[in-house]
């Protein structure tokens, strides 16, 4: 079944030079991450509209194959390398959730 990889940012960012470097990073290894791990980006920061209660300043929804793949994909050392800028630079929530 599909997994859900959801990334909420909790707070203004506190450090663009760590969070460009993560983008970088991230774009870097693109290609592996879609081979290797069935990556398949859902939302990336898109307009965002809170309906009920208090929302992020932004959201990224990720799709794996399952879930299996999804944290194998967290726990890469490519991504947890990129992970530390993404958490100097702002603060963040991460979410694993299995769907239908």
């Amino acid at each position: 079944m599909p997994a859900y990889m959801i990334f909420t940012r909790e707070g203004p960012i506190t450090d663009q030079a760590a969070m460009d470097a993560y983008s970088g990073m991230n774009r870097s290894h693109a290609g592996r991450f879609v081979a290797d791990y069935g990556l398949k980006p859902l939302a990336v920061y898109g307009a965002l509209e809170t309906l009920e209660g208090e929302g992020p300043e932004g959201i990224v929804i990720l799709e794996f194959p399952d879930a299996d793949k999804a944290r194998a994909w967290y726990n890469s050392p490519e991504y947890q390398e990129s992970a530390l800028l993404r958490q100097k630079g702002a603060p963040y929530r991460a979410l694993l959730v299995e769907g239908l």
